[in-house]
Order: C-alpha cells, then sequence, then structure tokens
C-alpha cells in the first residue's frame, strides 16, 4: 500500500525504534532496508522509504520496537485500557514537526505487561506504506494467558478474534480486516521471554536479509523458516531490538 495511508481505528498505523545508539541503529537499518532519515531534533528521526515515513526512531533505555494503534480518541483509550486492567506508560503527548501539530502519542501495557501504543492522528495518520519490503507487514502478540489477554483487546479495540490451536487472528469490525495476531506462550517457550508485541517487516528474500542482517553486526535468533504466509526468520538488530522479518508468499 503506498501514498498517504489513513488508518482505522484498532488498527496498527506505525512503529517505532527504541534505542540506545541512533546512529548505530541507523547504519543498521540503512544497509537491512535501504531507509534514509530524517532527523527530528537530536535524539529522535524518521525512517524514510522512497521518501515517505514508515517507521520512527529515538531514545529508550533498553531497545525495542513498538507497534501503535490508531485510535479516534485517545483520552477515552487510555481510560478504556487502565479500565481493562492495562497501564499507562507515558504520555498522551502532543506531538509537533516544524510547527504543526502532528497527533497525540500515549505509550501503554496489557494486562500481561506487553507494550504497545497509540495514536490519534492531526495532521499524520502513520506509516505511508506498509506490506512492501522495507515496511511492517504484520504485527503478533505473544502472552502466556492469550484467553484473558483478548479480553482486554476486545474491550479497548473491539478486535473479535478467531482461534486455530494456539493462534488467535484478531479482526476489526468496521471494515472486516484481520489486523493483528496472537500466539500463547507455552511451556515450550523460554521462561525468560516477557509478553511482547513482534513487528514484522516485509522483505523481498527472506535468506539474503537474514545474511544482511549477520553482515551488518546483527544476530539471527531463529533461522528462517517457513510459515502459511511465507518464509521468515526472527532477528535482533546489534542494540539488541528483536524483530521478524518475513517474504510473503502472496
Amino acid at each position: 500500500m503506498a501514498g498517504k495511508a489513513r488508518y482505522a481505528a484498532g488498527k496498527p498505523c506505525w512503529v517505532d525504534l527504541g534505542t540506545g545508539d541512533l546512529a548505530g541503529a541507523e547504519e543498521f537499518y540503512h544497509g537491512l532496508f535501504g531507509w534514509e532519515f530524517e532527523p527530528r531534533g537530536r535524539t529522535h528521526s524518521t525512517a524514510l522509504l522512497r521518501a515517505q515515513p514508515v517507521a520512527g526512531l529515538g531514545p529508550a533505555r533498553e531497545a525495542g520496537w513498538v507497534t501503535h494503534m490508531a485510535v479516534d480518541d485517545l483520552d477515552e483509550t487510555v481510560k478504556q485500557v487502565v479500565h481493562a486492567g492495562g497501564r499507562l506508560l507515558a504520555g498522551p503527548d502532543q506531538v509537533f514537526d516544524e510547527g504543526r501539530e502532528q497527533g497525540w502519542g500515549a505509550l501503554l501495557a496489557d494486562p500481561a505487561g506487553a507494550t504497545f501504543g497509540a495514536w490519534e492522528e492531526r495532521d499524520f495518520p502513520g506509516a505511508a506504506m506498509h506490506h512492501v519490503p522495507g515496511t511492517f507487514c504484520w504485527h503478533e502478540l505473544a502472552v502466556r494467558d492469550a484467553e484473558a489477554v483478548a479480553g482486554f483487546y476486545r474491550q479497548v479495540f473491539g478486535w473479535q478474534g478467531r482461534v486455530s490451536g494456539d493462534y488467535t487472528e484478531f479482526d476489526l469490525r468496521r471494515p472486516r480486516e484481520t489486523v493483528t495476531g496472537m500466539v500463547e506462550m507455552t511451556d515450550a517457550w523460554p521462561a525468560e521471554i516477557p509478553p511482547h508485541w513482534m513487528v514484522y517487516f516485509a522483505v523481498a528474500d527472506c535468506l539474503a536479509a537474514a545474511d544482511r542482517v549477520e553482515d551488518l553486526g546483527g544476530v539471527i535468533e531463529i533461522p528462517p523458516f517457513a510459515l502459511p504466509s511465507g518464509r521468515a526468520t526472527v532477528a535482533a538488530d546489534p542494540q539488541g531490538a528483536v524483530f521478524s522479518l518475513i517474504e510473503l508468499t502472496s
């Protein structure tokens, strides 16, 4: 999807990276995805693909990617999150760029502790493209009590879950669209892995991209494996932020 996207409430609209080394992260993701970067003050930047915004980068004590959901009313969303057992971690904050109001954002956590963002747009709706190589294409929640957490997201975003084994796909009600997934972490998952949202980035060739991750100083956490939607791998950048790459078959 190219051009200036507008996102329905409850749909992932943006991703940003928290990092302790902005210059190092920019070098890594430029080599991996071909991103260019536009500074946002001294500590933040916007990743551009074909001159269009696709992700944000900024400082954080612990490196990691965050998925942000579009909302119509951020204040009401924060109230719903807290009422449903989640937490407000930061914000709401008003975001400006060159004097123009971009929107309002907040950082939140679900009852399991998985972190996500909410974004109420003004002039900036979110990523200008997705589902093309070098952009996000899927967002997956991993938790140990899937049933309980599904109720939280149903209450906050109105997501309707479709369960198959240990996997759930979440749909928006209006428009009817599958927007995220959730996997239940069984005892086979290492105990030290916390509940989290995983960002998947599309690539043209998963095997080549995995090699490039390592050439650039990153780590392949899980070697390439087959999924119904395409070959995928789990990687970490040199600062430790974990993400997935997937070569979509359609």
